[in-house]
C-alpha cells in the first residue's frame, strides 16, 4: 500500500501548488499583490474582513529614510506625551508642596509625605500598582538578604563595611524617647530589617549610628494611619494589627527613608564629608548674622562641630520632641532639598534662638551642656512655626548668595 504526504494548510503555511514549468516561470514574474491576494483567498480563514490595509502596505516600497522619520515622528510625540505629562505631575506637586509647606493635616500626612519624597506618583491611577509593585520588591530583598543574612557571603559583606546587626540593635530602642513603642519586640524586628536591608544596598556607606532616627518619623506617620486619632502611638500595641498592615507599614517607610537618604548619603559616607561641610557652612553663617555669638563661642574655644554634629547627622531629632520633627518634616519635604539645603538655615535659626541662654554661660563646659541639652521638651508647633519663619528669611538673603558665606580672603 502506497502512501502519499498531503500539505497541511494554513496561515503560516499557504497550499502547495504543483505547476507546469510554463506556469511557473510565469508565477515567478507576476507582481506581488496578486501573490498575496491569492494566499488571502485560499486562507480566508486566517483573515478578519476588512484588512485591506494590509494588502496596500504589502505594496508600499519604504526607503530608509522614510523608515527613519517616521520612527523619529513616533518618538517625537511619544517625548511630547511623556513631557505633558510630567509636567502636569510637577504642577500637582509644586501644588502640594506650597500646601504643606505651613503644615499638613494628620489624616493626610501619610499620603502627602509619599508623594512629595518621591516614593508615590502624583497621578491617582498609578499609585495603586506603584504601591503593590515596591511593596513586593521590598520583601523580595528581604527574602534575598535578610532571611539568608547568617550565609557566609553577607557575613563578609558586613565585615567590609563595617556594619552588623548587634550595632543596629544597640541603637534601635535608643532612637526616640517613645521608649515603650520602641520595647516592642515586633517594631525593633521591622526597624533591623528595614536598616540591614538599606545598609547592604548602599555598600559605600553602609550602616552609621544615626540612619536610625531618620526612620522613626516615617514609622510612626505611616503608623497613625491605621489606628484611632485619640490613641498616641507611643501607647499603641502593635501585636493588634494584622500582618499585611505591619508589612505596608515596614515597606512604605523603607522605601521613604531610602528616598530621603539619597539625598543627603555623603552625610553617611566614609569620613561623613557631606555633615563636615553643613557644620562648617553653619560657622560661616552664625559669623554673619550674630557676631556677638560667633565671638562668644571662639573666645571659649567652643567647636561647631562639638554641638552641632548631631543636629546634622541627626536632622535635630535629638534636640526636639517627634512631635516637632514630624511638623518640621511637613516643610522639609515641601522644599526643594529640604534635607539637603534648608536644614542648614534651620539649624543657624535654631542657634540663634538660644543666644542669650549661650552668652550667659561663661566656660567651655557650661556652653556646651547647655548645647547639648536645649530647653525644647516644652515646644510644640507654634515654636516649629517660628523657627522654619526664620529659617525661611535666612535662605531668602543667603541662598541665592553663597559667596555671603564664604571666609574672606
Amino acid at each position: 500500500m502506497s502512501c502519499s504526504i498531503k500539505p497541511v494548510y494554513g496561515a503560516q503555511h499557504p497550499p502547495l501548488q504543483v505547476m507546469p514549468k510554463g506556469k511557473e516561470e510565469r508565477s515567478k514574474t507576476s507582481n506581488k499583490r496578486d501573490a498575496f491576494q491569492d494566499f488571502e483567498n485560499n486562507t480566508s480563514d486566517a483573515w478578519d474582513d476588512g484588512d485591506d490595509d494590509l494588502l496596500v502596505m504589502a505594496n508600499i516600497q519604504m526607503s530608509l529614510r522614510d523608515v527613519r522619520s517616521t520612527a523619529q515622528a513616533v518618538m517625537e510625540n511619544h517625548s511630547k506625551q511623556l513631557s505633558a505629562q510630567n509636567q502636569q505631575t510637577s504642577s500637582v506637586k509644586d501644588e502640594l508642596r506650597k500646601l504643606s509647606w505651613s503644615g499638613i493635616p494628620k489624616p493626610v500626612r501619610a499620603t502627602a509625605w509619599k508623594i512629595l519624597s518621591g516614593y508615590l506618583p502624583a497621578s491617582l491611577d498609578r499609585r495603586e500598582p506603584t504601591l503593590q509593585r515596591k511593596r513586593h520588591e521590598y520583601f523580595g530583598f528581604i527574602e534575598q538578604y535578610y532571611d539568608t543574612r547568617h550565609q557566609e557571603i553577607h557575613q563578609d559583606t558586613f565585615r567590609q563595611q563595617h556594619l552588623g546587626l548587634g550595632t543596629i540593635l544597640k541603637d534601635i530602642p535608643r532612637m526616640t524617647s517613645l521608649a515603650h513603642l520602641f520595647q516592642q519586640k515586633v517594631v525593633q524586628e521591622i526597624f533591623e530589617r528595614i536598616l540591614y536591608i538599606w545598609a547592604i544596598r548602599h555598600p559605600a556607606s553602609g550602616y552609621v549610628q544615626g540612619i536610625n532616627d531618620l526612620v522613626t518619623p516615617f514609622f510612626v506617620v505611616f503608623l497613625s494611619e491605621f489606628i484611632d486619632n485619640d490613641v498616641e502611638s507611643e501607647n499603641f500595641d502593635l501585636c493588634q494589627l494584622p500582618q499585611e498592615t505591619l508589612n505596608i507599614i515596614e515597606a512604605d517607610s523603607f522605601w521613604c527613608t531610602s528616598r530621603l537618604l539619597d539625598g543627603i548619603q555623603d552625610n553617611y559616607t566614609f569620613a561623613q564629608p557631606g555633615i563636615q561641610m553643613k557644620v562648617n557652612a553653619l560657622k560661616e553663617l552664625i559669623k554673619r548674622i550674630d557676631v556677638p555669638l560667633y565671638k562668644h563661642l571662639e573666645e571659649h574655644c567652643v567647636e561647631f562641630l562639638q554641638f552641632s554634629f548631631r543636629w546634622m547627622n541627626n536632622i535635630l531629632m535629638r534636640e526636639i520632641p517627634l512631635r516637632c520633627t514630624i511638623r518640621l518634616w511637613d516643610t522639609y519635604q515641601a522644599e526643594q532639598n529640604g534635607f539637603a539645603d534648608f536644614h542648614l538655615y534651620v539649624c543657624a535659626a535654631f542657634l540663634v534662638r538660644f543666644t542669650q541662654d549661650v552668652l550667659r554661660e561663661q566656660d567651655f563646659q557650661g556652653i556646651l551642656m547647655f548645647l547639648q541639652n536645649l530647653p525644647t521638651h516644652h515646644w510644640q508647633n507654634e515654636e516649629i512655626g517660628e523657627l522654619l519663619a526664620e529659617a525661611y528669611k535666612l535662605k531668602f538673603m543667603f541662598a541665592d548668595a553663597p559667596n555671603h558665606l564664604s571666609k574672606k580672603k
